[in-house]
């Protein structure tokens, strides 16, 4: 059995042509090369945002835990294939890792998270220039902030995709005092968009505009349109459903349980009652901070240093220790030289050694000094006195002989590992620390505690010692395979989190992770997570659990909290988070409904931090807890459900029985893949390799010359649906250098008219279309169309005949090219029959009728878009008009009632004015038709050219057969 060049050129074409975007088929490329399961609502998903190509971008606005991220990923990946590489993703900067992992891990996709440090470092000429050299050569990630500083640059570049997550937060992005919003609009204006948000409409259908004015200004009207229109008019959302579904796409829970199973959340929580020379520590701690005249903080960023203390202090002694020291330092370099101790940036110091969350580096410095500020004559002796109190609060915290918090750990751990065996999961937990050296405190904690040998660190650089002998180790196990990337920082995650996954009692049972843990790391095979250290941002809380309780976990997550019994303002706060945000409980805990509603995860902790040095009596704390507690109720209530019920949810009874359709065309169409590139991968390393067909995977000899990167010798695995069951086999993918090599030479190949004989006897499987053409030949022309109009259209088409006359359709010429030859092709003089070439003209005359119809249709779309909004701008016109109508009707009416010649004559004058702009408005109203009309003709005019379209033909080889 042979794969003929005939057969591998057909395949390799199909493998990398451009199809429409109405279809699974234009997901082929990412779907093929991503190591993801098939979800029918994300192929969904992906394929609705990228329908149109006329479209400025969608919303995609899946309910939480239902995998938005894949979406866009799919999305990325395919354009990524396509070669459109000027990819964009602007996310909360807590989520950018988490992108990063996703896309490398999931897709092969390259990225660079770009920060203001990572800038520096790739920094070689203007901000300009670095950024130009690095779009198109991976997928940039930044952070809200980072992307509103880079406005000039952003808009310079012209960006095949921006995707943005938790877009909730630009939600009033059409309001001018939206700093963020406003930039961002301005930055990205005429590039595709792709929002993602789980909360598009939280609480005004204002939102929804504020979303679709950062899509494209052209959605609707103007906001006083829009109000007129939908606000407080029932009659108007059957109107703003219709609108809202060309660019919104919005799957719930309830529709893929068939697909995802979810399992629960349960809470535990963990008491402890500190001694009393703990607590004496953490109030006089707690006093320090509260000092008016102090130098120990900087004055800029006081409160996020003051935040960050606090939430030390709770953690362990270990790390306020270590924390003070570092105050103690940067005082004693204060008396020194002023300057020299102005350059010491806290929040980055700590930041760094204490591997905390980056969140805070990027608020803006609002705390920094007034210039009017005057400086007290006694601050040397000042800053001594903080010195000195300093020293005694060190010796104190280095003087406790008891821990409290830590002694309970052992307790929680048993009810947790109790817990595990009750629901038969794994013996695994994980512990979160806010704080590294509470971390590496913990870990010799545990270690002579009984958990010897069955712990391992994981943090923000992963350099302890213990962690690299389990890095180098994991690099011998892995050589030469494709686990490695390279990347030291990559692989030393990846091993760690294998060392922990492993079951057979080599593995480690507990983890216990800094903050680092909680972005782009998935752990679904641990169901214990142990908040040791409970975070007052409710975000940060839920991305925790999320790395545990997420889509593959097979078992119900239990999640311990600590409570100080000691402390009123900690109870509270897990109260809050517990009961009111439900983070802990239930199948999905707080979901963005919830969370989406909290503008900001600092500002929440930034309030509790207030309550914490502002209220010193029980009573003050109760208060100030209640009036938070009633603020975020009234946030979250349920009154706006309804409404965003009615306009985003799907009520069409089909939905199943359309994404199982979805489903299985996914999969026919992956399996199709799969047959065509094993084909090719035959073809062009058939003198390299020696293959395995039962398991899709060859031993590669030698690498073929001419490959454009260097490739290692050694056993390769077809990825095949996102399965590659030989982890230590290369990954085999289409975007892979080998993979991409055997394409081109199969893209190549030469192909003069040649007798091909089709050994179907030996196929293996029942084909009846080609079962009926055994015994007989005939002739087969393979053609090549490309249309370019929006986007470029690329079909293949078959034409066949038989010697007796009968046609053979597209799908029976498909069908026969998958059927291997019995040797290789023979080339012949002969010339085909005129019928033959008739039939493909006519093929190719169809299929491009066919095209440009569907191209109409987008542009009907879009003329239509324009249409309506041209509707909304003058309607907003009118209005003016008619308020101004109806005004002088009741001063009309007033007038007549009116006691004294006086009031008569005022509203008289008033009228006249009112009368003159009654016929100024009206003038206007001429004036703003003919300019809206004007400026709808110039869009629809650009739409018009980009519909010309060109039709290139090519035919890539014509074949006499015989089947046998």
């Amino acid at each position: 059995m042979t794969v003929t060049a005939y057969h591998a050129k057909y395949y390799a074409y199909e493998l990398t042509r451009r199809h429409a975007a109405d279809g699974v088929d234009r997901l082929s490329q990412s779907l093929f090369d991503a190591s993801v399961d098939l979800n029918p609502h994300q192929i969904e998903a992906a394929l609705f945002a990228m329908r149109n190509p006329l479209q400025q971008g969608v919303l995609l606005a899946d309910e939480v835990g239902l995998g938005k991220t894949i979406e866009a990923a799919l999305v990325l990946c395919q354009l990524w294939a396509e070669r459109k590489r000027k990819l964009l993703i602007i996310a909360p900067a807590s989520l950018r890792k988490q992108w990063a992992q996703e896309l490398l891990e999931k897709f092969a996709v390259p990225t660079t998270v770009l920060d203001a440090i990572a800038l520096r470092k790739q920094s070689a000429g203007s901000v300009m220039d670095t950024l130009q050299r690095l779009a198109g050569k991976s997928v940039i990630i930044m952070s809200y902030q980072f992307a509103t500083r880079l406005e000039a640059e952003l808009r310079a570049i012209p960006w095949d995709l921006v995707v943005i997550d938790e877009a909730h937060k630009l939600r009033n992005a059409h309001r001018q005092s939206n700093r963020t919003g406003q930039a961002l609009r301005r930055a990205l204006e005429g590039r595709k968009k792709l929002l993602l948000t789980a909360t598009p409409l939280q609480n005004s259908l204002m939102e929804l505009y504020g979303l679709s004015t950062l899509i494209d200004e052209h959605l609707f009207g103007d906001e006083k349109a829009f109000r007129k229109q939908y606000l407080n008019n029932p009659d108007g959302l059957n109107e703003l459903r219709e609108r809202l579904s060309g660019f919104t796409q919005r799957t719930l829970r309830k529709d893929v349980l068939e697909y995802i199973r979810y399992t629960e959340r349960r809470a535990l929580t963990q008491p402890f009652s500190p001694t009393d020379e703990e607590q004496a520590l953490y109030e006089q701690v707690s006093a320090f901070l509260l000092r008016e005249e102090s130098y120990a903080l900087p004055k800029r960023q006081r409160h996020l240093t003051g935040l960050i203390l606090r939430k030390l202090l709770a953690s362990s002694t270990p790390a306020i220790v270590g924390t003070l020291e570092t105050i103690r330092t940067r005082l004693e370099l204060l008396l020194e030289n002023e300057d020299a101790a102005d350059q010491v940036n806290l929040l980055e110091q700590w930041a760094e050694e204490d591997d905390l969350e980056t969140d805070y580096l990027e608020e803006p410095d609002e705390d920094a000094i007034q210039p009017d500020a005057v400086e007290p004559k006694d601050k040397t002796t000042l800053i001594k006195d903080e010195l000195a109190e300093l020293n005694t609060l060190i010796e104190l915290a280095q003087g406790l002989k008891t821990d409290t918090k830590a002694q309970s750990l052992l307790t929680a751990l048993q009810l947790g590992f109790a817990n595990m065996a009750e629901l038969g999961a794994p013996q695994k937990a994980i512990i979160f620390t806010e704080s590294r050296r509470t971390q590496e405190y913990l870990y010799q904690f545990l270690a002579a505690n009984g958990y010897q040998d069955k712990l391992v660190l994981f943090s923000g650089t992963n350099n302890h010692p213990d962690t690299t002998v389990i890095y180098q180790q994991w690099l011998e196990e892995h050589k030469g395979t494709d686990r490695v990337t390279g990347s030291p920082q990559v692989d030393r995650r990846t091993a760690l989190i294998d060392h922990f996954r492993k079951d057979d009692g080599s593995g480690a049972e507990i983890m216990i992770a800094t903050e680092a843990a909680a972005e782009g790391v998935n752990l679904q095979f641990c169901a214990l997570l142990i908040n040791y250290d409970l975070p007052w941002n409710p975000q940060r809380v839920e991305q925790r659990i999320g790395r545990c309780h997420r889509y593959g976990q097979r078992f119900d997550v239990v999640v311990i909290n600590f409570l100080n019994t000691r402390n009123q303002a900690d109870q509270r706060v897990l109260e809050l988070l517990s009961e009111k945000l439900h983070l802990f409980s239930g199948v999905f805990g707080s979901s963005d409904e919830v969370l989406g509603r909290i503008e900001s995860g600092i500002d929440f902790e930034k309030r509790i931090l207030s309550i914490y040095e502002t209220c010193r009596h029980p009573d003050e704390i109760e208060a100030a807890f209640n009036t938070l507690q009633a603020e975020l109720e009234e946030a979250i209530n349920d009154r706006i459900k309804d409404t965003q019920s009615q306009l985003l949810e799907n009520f069409d009874e089909d939905v199943h029985d359309r994404l199982k359709l979805r489903l299985d065309e996914a999969e026919a169409r992956l399996d199709k893949l799969g047959r065509w590139f094993w084909g090719v991968t035959r073809y062009a390393l058939h003198k390299q390799a020696r293959f395995d067909h039962g398991s899709y995977a060859f031993s590669l000899q030698q690498p073929p010359t001419g490959i454009a990167e260097p490739v290692a010798p050694g056993r390769y695995q077809l990825i095949r649906g996102g399965a590659q069951p030989d982890m230590l086999a290369h990954a085999y993918r289409l975007s892979h250098p080998l993979g991409e090599w055997a394409l081109q030479s199969s893209l190549e190949a030469a192909t003069p008219i040649a007798q091909i004989t089709f050994n179907y006897s030996e196929h293996g499987s029942k084909i009846s279309l080609v079962e009926s053409l055994v015994g007989q030949s005939g002739w087969l022309r393979l053609d090549r169309l490309l249309v370019s109009a929006f986007e470029t259209t690329e079909e293949l088409l078959f034409s066949g005949l038989t010697d007796q006359g009968q046609l053979l359709d597209q799908e029976a010429c498909e069908k026969l090219m998958a059927i291997e030859a019995a040797a290789k092709a023979t080339p012949i003089d002969a010339e085909p029959p005129a019928q033959l070439n008739a039939n493909s003209e006519r093929h190719l005359a169809a299929s491009i009728a066919e095209i440009l119809e569907a191209n109409q249709r987008l542009f009907n779309e879009e003329r239509d878009k324009l249409e309506k909004w041209a509707d909304d701008k003058l309607l907003a016109a009118e209005e003016a008009l008619k308020n101004t109508k109806a005004r002088i009707a009741q001063l009309k009416r007033d007038a007549r009632k009116a006691a004294t010649l006086q009031e008569q004559s005022a509203i008289q004058t008033e009228i006249a004015a009112l009368e003159r702009q009654q016929r100024r408005q009206r003038q206007d109203i001429f004036a703003v038709e003919d300019e809206i009309m004007e400026q709808r003709d110039q869009l629809i005019d650009s739409l018009q050219q980009r519909l010309q379209e060109t039709t290139e033909t090519e035919t890539l080889f014509i074949l006499r057969w015989q089947v046998a």
